[in-house]
């Protein structure tokens, strides 16, 4: 089937801006979304430093991170209807003001209280840029270039989660954790005042708000995150409070869905989904995003713990993975032009499923050699994917809904990396366990030879830590390639979804001469 072909006149973005304010704005809403991002993973590595600063117990500082994730999650159904009560211009220029601020107290905080009400601020501002930046990337942009824009905006979305630890690591090393927070300050600074400077005024359709909508998916989300963050510490179903969360989160989605099915104007576009691409794009973006960043999260660990990589050495391990998806990426962008997206995703899916069969076969005596050519499959085939998915949850969607199905993919793609990160750490934990007491009842003392070293006791303890230790990384490596077979299993599991969709067709055109705002 012949490929759409745009007639020249009808090229045009829906909000035309001359070249140098055109590329200013997109240069400042990739920092927006860079800098968001960033603020889930760059302040892990600071947490024992926090920890000890601010006089926190192990179990409450993970709040740092935990309330900026809910908050995040809460705010993010609201993007729509904010949307449309200010205007999306002003409310991505008051969130980043925001975003900044509370950055600021961040890093200045003195207490835990003072720390944990920042991160919600900065949570809760910073949900709102990275669905925004995709939508105005998308409406400032003609047909025939817009899948370049989402491709650019996917690519700061996927690649700064990897760079965040490291960066922090960095950061935290030279400077001190509070420079985490403070890094943000000119960076926000920067992005505030040319922000108000160039960009015009979108279009927007303002709504009712549905408050009840809001509290039963604010209060599902907040169950939700709740239960993932704390499973871990709390021995998952062997705790009433993980088994409540969960059982309140059920109950609250389950009514939310028949809610918003029935009123007339929901907090969430429920007829979003009745796009079977944008539908499809939830759907495969829950598992591909939290699969790929989960296996970012984990394997540093694999590196520094198994293998003895220094910390900065395996976050340069990393590095191949994150270029490698670039070049997809943006190589992606340009072949949707000439190739249906269902193709894009069906071989960057196979990339990845191979990818991780790959990984099924570390070991400890490996070399370099494979680690890095694991990464770059596997960035290579997220890259095709993320294309095409973050083309088709804003293009599926009317102009006045576009950042709430951004907003929705966002949403879907971080609660996907919540679940699948403490899924995966769950289970190497377990498997950890269950590994290592297989393995020292088929070892035995006799395979010590400890009736023989009776009389030496010493030597016979140390030989028992040593051989103790060694179960413990057998055990570890085991874990983590159980890990990589349910990654693979999952992510086979989506390649039906992807044969549902409706084909995913890029207009080609030339760029016509529109009428342009700022020259």
């Amino acid at each position: 089937m012949s490929r759409p072909v745009i007639n020249p006149a009808e090229d045009k973005p829906l909000v035309a801006l001359a070249p140098v304010p055109k590329a200013l704005a997109t240069t400042l809403l990739m920092l927006a979304t860079i800098i968001v991002v960033l603020d889930q993973t760059i302040a892990t590595v600071a947490i024992p430093q926090m920890q000890a600063t601010l006089g926190a117990t192990p179990d409450t500082i993970s709040w740092v991170l935990t309330s900026y994730i809910m908050a995040g999650a809460v705010a993010m159904p609201l993007t729509g209807y904010l949307t449309g009560r200010f205007g999306r211009t002003r409310l991505f220029g008051v969130c980043i003001v925001i975003f900044t601020i509370s950055s600021t107290v961040c890093g200045l905080a003195v207490s835990l209280p003072m720390m944990v009400a920042a991160r919600v601020v900065q949570g809760f501002a910073g949900a709102f840029l990275m669905p925004m930046s995709q939508a105005f990337l998308y409406d400032m942009n003609p047909p025939s270039q817009q899948v370049k824009a989402v491709s650019l905006w996917a690519t700061g979305a996927m690649i700064a989660p990897m760079l965040g630890p490291i960066l922090g690591g960095y950061i935290t090393s030279n400077f001190g954790w509070r420079w985490v927070f403070f890094i943000n300050l000119p960076i926000g600074i920067v992005t505030a005042i040319g922000y108000f400077a160039v960009m015009p005024k979108f279009p927007a359709m303002r709504r009712s708000f549905d408050g009840l909508g809001f509290i039963l998916i604010a209060v599902a989300l907040c169950s939700l995150q709740l239960a993932l963050d704390r499973g871990t510490q709390e021995d998952w179903f062997d705790s009433t409070e993980i088994v409540f969360e969960l059982c309140m989160a059920l109950g609250f989605f389950w009514m939310a869905f028949f809610h918003m099915r029935r009123s007339p104007h929901p907090i969430i576009a429920i007829s979003l989904f009745a796009n079977r691409n944008f539908a499809g794009a939830m759907v495969i973006g829950f598992f591909l995003v939290g699969v790929v960043l989960s296996s970012v999260a984990l394997v540093p660990g694999l590196y520094v713990n198994l293998f003895g990589y220094p910390v900065i050495q395996a976050g340069l391990m990393m590095v191949p993975r994150g270029i490698s998806m670039t070049i997809a990426l943006f190589l992606g962008g340009r072949l949707l032009k000439y190739i249906d997206g269902r193709v894009l995703m069906f071989v960057g899916l196979l990339m990845v499923i191979f990818a991780l069969w790959l990984n099924t076969g570390f070991n400890l005596q490996m070399g370099n050699d494979r680690i890095i050519m694991t990464g770059l499959i596997e960035g290579a085939g997220s890259g095709l994917v993320m294309t095409v998915l973050g083309y088709l949850s804003v293009s599926s969607a009317p102009i006045h809904l576009r950042t709430e199905a951004s907003a929705m993919f966002t949403l879907v793609r971080n609660t996907g990396l919540s679940a699948a990160i403490a899924v995966f750490s769950a289970l190497l934990v377990y498997n950890t366990q269950v590994n290592h007491e297989e393995l020292g009842a088929a070892l035995g003392d006799n395979s010590l030879r400890m009736p023989a070293l009776i009389g030496h006791a010493e030597m016979g303890a140390r030989i028992a830590t040593i051989a103790n230790a060694e179960l413990t990384r057998q055990a570890m490596m085991i874990a983590y390639v159980d890990d990589f077979w349910l990654m693979m299993w999952a992510l086979i599991l989506m390649l039906p979804v992807v044969l549902i969709l409706s084909p995913v067709r890029v207009p080609r055109g030339v760029a016509a001469e529109p009428v342009v705002i700022g020259e």
